[in-house]
């Protein structure tokens, strides 16, 4: 019986260190060599402050910035989801409306172009830090007329969104986007 617990207690102890501290170990610094700026949370920062990470949706209402996707969790990660409204729901339609008529009012004078659908709907997770490059295009002509632009700074801007369009995950998994968050980084940092 003592030998049985003996060998019971012995093997608790080598799948305790081999599952719970050597694999983690390994996966953890296996992370950090091979994908340092993923393992780490993907971090951005601007001096020694944390700006955000370019792995999550931060909220962006200032006119002199783009903004991402909305959010049905208020860019919370907690409690991050969807909305669970489908097509037909009448709160969703109501939802929708409200940002398009926020979105063309604050929209330079006299500029009524179409509001590309994702700056209408939240994502699926409420976190979504992207764009596509049309929904970023689409913002353009109000953070120019926000930050006061010149024709060459404009310029610069669409130069900005075209040069930050990062391509689908393999050349093949899911579509081109804009990193809203590395945007408006590189935003401020326009001259």
């Amino acid at each position: 019986m003592l030998k049985t617990l003996l060998i019971a207690v012995r093997a608790l102890v080598v799948m305790t260190m081999a599952t719970g501290v050597l694999y983690p170990l390994a996966v953890t610094m296996t992370g950090r060599l091979l994908f340092r700026e993923t393992a780490c949370g993907s971090i951005v920062l601007r001096g020694t402050n944390v700006v955000g990470s370019l792995l999550l949706a931060q909220q962006f209402v200032d006119d002199k910035y783009f903004w991402p996707r909305p959010s049905a969790c208020d860019y919370g990660t907690m409690p991050a989801s969807g909305s669970n409204l489908g097509p037909t729901s009448k709160a969703l339609r109501k939802l929708v409306d409200k940002r398009r008529r926020n979105f063309l009012a604050r929209q330079p004078q006299g500029l009524t172009n179409a509001v590309p659908e994702e700056l209408l709907c939240a994502s699926g997770s409420g976190v979504d830090p992207h764009l596509s490059p049309s929904a970023a295009a689409a913002q353009i002509e109000r953070v120019a007329a926000a930050r006061g632009f010149n024709e060459r700074q404009h310029a610069q801007l669409h130069t900005l969104v075209d040069q930050l369009v990062e391509a689908p995950q393999c050349g093949m998994l899911g579509c081109p986007r804009v990193n809203v968050l590395r945007l408006n980084v590189a935003l401020d940092q326009l001259r």
